[in-house]
């Protein structure tokens, strides 16, 4: 297979998420970092660059700069990886999707509606795809619940339940900690738990059931005084065709480091999934005892040991998961017969912003019901 020229926006010094995309992109060898803007500051940007060994000719100081010039290089990239805060997703895409380069884009897609709206506007333009990464959509056994959803093993869907937990925002942000800064003023992030972690819980919902929102209702709290931001947010949904929904999102919740789970409910059987312990997918079929679905047990569905890389009892996750999510868009990119149907783009990253926005919607209106 051909590796694809990567390009990365964001993900300097004292970053992050851009080292987890890094490794991701690596995984499977379908990707060569070979271009970034990884910083706003040009000093830094400069110095991030030469420490991951991309060549100074390929490091930029402005994203615009970066998009106008790779797009005119014969070995230009064929893909750019946006890893900022929220609010510049995108100005970002919107940019390299102008200039014929393919977006993989961290979530949310944007800060904002209205970014969002514009957003989805100048892709109709490009020849060049958008692909966003929710990385729990890679991990085996959330593929396994989706196909087991999808071939009716629950029966009619009946009651989601998922819920994202941490506890690292239960004192005010550290200013010298860059997550919490930026994840903590509205200005960058749009939201707060809402967005950072919510949008994960609903999509994972709606990954797995297929199931689309009708109205929610939404309470959002801001716990930690003096916080511009939620921290702490409880959403109940009404699915189309009848089922319901809950989601309860906080990052001031005492005890939890990244407690993401997801509970389906049908008529004839349950799913169970926690991120903490992502390899075992419990299952239970109405009067019967629970089943443990184990991922590379060989027992598993074809579509989650399709993104399974190990043999069953060596852990297999987080870093994996983001892998499969490069690993799908390099297959979309290239054209590539084993492009998946998982992949998500532009449609789900509008219903993700969409969300946030009907939760914030919701709150301010006593918590009424509105749809999407």
């Amino acid at each position: 297979m051909t590796r694809l020229k990567l390009g990365m926006v964001g993900g300097g010094q004292g970053a992050f998420i851009g080292g987890v995309h890094r490794i991701a992109a690596r995984i499977d060898g379908r990707f060569d970092l070979v271009a970034g803007a990884f910083a706003s500051d040009a000093a830094r940007a400069h110095a991030s660059a030469a420490e991951l060994g991309v060549a100074p000719d390929r490091s930029y100081a402005d994203f615009r700069e970066m998009a106008k010039a790779e797009a005119a290089r014969e070995d230009g990239i064929d893909a750019v990886s946006i890893v900022t805060p929220n609010h510049l997703h995108g100005p970002i895409a919107e940019a390299f999707l102008a200039a014929g380069i393919h977006v993989i884009c961290d979530k949310p897609m944007t800060a904002t509606l209205e970014q969002a709206n514009a957003l989805i506007k100048a892709a109709e333009g490009s020849n060049a795809s958008f692909f966003l990464t929710h990385n729990y959509t890679g991990y085996p056994m959330i593929r396994q619940a989706r196909q087991m959803v999808a071939n009716g093993d629950l029966g009619d869907i009946r009651i989601v339940q998922a819920q994202y937990l941490q506890d690292w925002l239960s004192e005010p942000a550290d200013p010298d900690n860059k997550q919490a800064t930026w994840r903590t003023d509205p200005a960058q992030a749009g939201g707060g738990a809402i967005g950072d972690i919510g949008t994960h819980a609903y999509n994972l919902a709606g990954f797995v059931t297929g199931l689309k929102t009708k109205v929610l209702s939404a309470t959002l709290s801001s716990v930690v005084a003096g916080r511009s931001v939620d921290d702490d947010a409880r959403v109940s949904l009404q699915y189309e065709g009848g089922a319901t929904g809950h989601i309860w999102v906080s990052q001031v919740a005492i005890g939890n480091e990244n407690n993401l789970t997801l509970a389906v409910y049908g008529a004839k059987a349950s799913l169970y999934w926690e991120q903490e312990n992502p390899n075992v997918l419990r299952f239970t079929k109405l009067g019967e005892a629970p089943q443990l679905i184990t991922r590379g047990s060989g027992a598993a569905h074809p579509a989650a040991e399709a993104v399974t890389r190990i043999p069953a009892g060596h852990p297999e996750g987080y870093l994996e998961a983001f892998a499969t999510l490069y690993h799908e868009a390099a297959d979309a990119i290239s054209g590539s017969a084993e492009a998946h149907s998982a992949v998500l783009g532009l449609k789900d990253g509008l219903e993700g912003v969409k969300f946030v926005d009907a939760c914030q919607r919701s709150s301010t209106e006593s918590s009424s019901w509105v749809t999407l």
